[in-house]
């Protein structure tokens, strides 16, 4: 029951901050968010919660802004690498893909691991199977789990599990 009540106050919350950033400050603007927010939160009542498993903590909202910084800083560095290979072509790539394994339990942990492994150039995650995910990557340093899992997933997991266990 406190899941399901935290996933929607979070729900909630989340939906008016979208509703917020995509309107005006107009008070008819935010009466009209609050209603449309509490009517999606009340239809999805049926739904598995998604966001139940996340961690509502001063560490894990810390762990949460840092890890924005740290995926920001990974999204440039893999920018200019990609950028940097289509202007000298000469420069080697070695397409494949790897397996890589998670700690992360929560499903929503897993989906985020693997969206901000995707969204970085580069990188694409293919498919997640229990604690593996399949990646895509333009060029393989690794071919071992554990080297691939180093430079690819690390970086980001250590975030995410203290966010959402």
């Amino acid at each position: 029951m406190m899941k399901k009540l935290k996933h929607m106050i979070l729900s909630f919350l989340g939906l008016m901050l979208i509703w917020v950033l995509l309107t005006s400050w107009d008070l008819q603007e935010i009466y009209a968010g609050l209603i449309v927010s509490a009517l999606i939160v009340l239809l999805s009542l049926g739904m598995e919660p998604v966001l139940g498993d996340v961690k509502l903590t001063p560490k894990a909202l810390v762990f949460g802004l840092w890890y924005i910084f740290v995926f920001l800083k990974e999204l440039l560095v893999s920018n200019l690498d990609v950028a940097r290979r289509v202007v000298n072509p000469k420069l080697p790539i070695k397409p494949g893909i790897v397996k890589v394994k998670t700690t992360l339990h929560s499903n929503i942990g897993k989906t985020i691991l693997a969206n901000s492994i995707t969204l970085t150039p580069g990188t694409l995650t293919v498919d997640i199977k229990d604690e593996y995910l399949y990646i895509h990557w333009i060029e393989i340093k690794h071919d071992d789990l554990e080297g691939a899992t180093k430079d690819i997933v690390q970086k980001f997991e250590k975030y995410l599990e203290v966010i959402f266990g």
